[in-house]
């Protein structure tokens, strides 16, 4: 029985994901049992996108092992339909007013719907009919609100409007720092909301809730 051995027995003893795991997994902080839970999802996504390679119509976003690979490429298809250069193209997010992916029947006509959001340090208020919905303060005892659907396009730089919108940072797990993804832009109430607000609050979303 080696010291590794050992070290790799005790945390599935106590329910932990392996030391010597984490290095070749993906980043989440969720027990043993919720971690392998989690890890047939994405194998059973992955194995329905690569039937037809044919994404689905709500991507869940969460179960990718690199979801920036995925959002990049949403750049470089529509940077190469318009003729643009790669570097002068962003991403904008809309979030809609469909809170079961399940609802979406058809891909999104440009860009794609994800979803497997969850918020911290604030909730969101959905839209009236095809109106998007807001920001709001948090919700006594909902510490993980699940965000809606979200549709993820690209736009040039220069077409990009601030007002309006928090400049949310987008994390894999509540260890947030090294497991950023990418920055979403969530709608305020109002152009006039001022976003420090949201800054002081921590406001992010998480990929991975434990």
């Amino acid at each position: 029985m080696t010291e590794d051995m050992e070290k790799l027995g005790n945390s599935l003893f106590l329910g932990n994901q392996p030391d010597a795991w984490v290095p070749y997994a993906y980043p989440s902080k969720k027990n043993l049992e919720s971690w392998f839970t989690d890890l047939l999802l994405r194998i059973e996504q992955l194995a329905a996108y690569s039937e037809d390679m044919t994404a689905p119509h709500s991507l869940w976003i969460s179960g990718l092992f690199n979801p920036m690979s995925f959002l990049t490429a949403i750049m470089q298809v529509t940077a190469r339909s318009q003729q643009l250069p790669l570097d002068d193209m962003m991403l904008k997010t809309t979030v809609i007013n469909v809170t079961n992916p399940e609802d979406i029947k058809e891909a999104a006509a440009v860009g794609a719907y994800i979803h497997g959001f969850t918020v911290q340090g604030a909730t969101w208020e959905l839209g009236r009919g095809d109106e998007q919905g807001n920001l709001i303060e948090m919700i006594p005892k909902e510490l993980t609100p699940v965000l809606p659907v979200m549709q993820v396009t690209a736009i040039r730089r220069q077409d990009h409007t601030k007002a309006g919108f928090y400049e949310c940072p987008v994390y894999s797990t509540t260890a947030r720092g090294p497991t950023y993804v990418f920055t979403a832009w969530l709608k305020m109430e109002s152009e006039e909301y001022d976003d420090k607000l949201w800054i002081l609050a921590g406001v992010a979303l998480v990929m991975q809730p434990e």
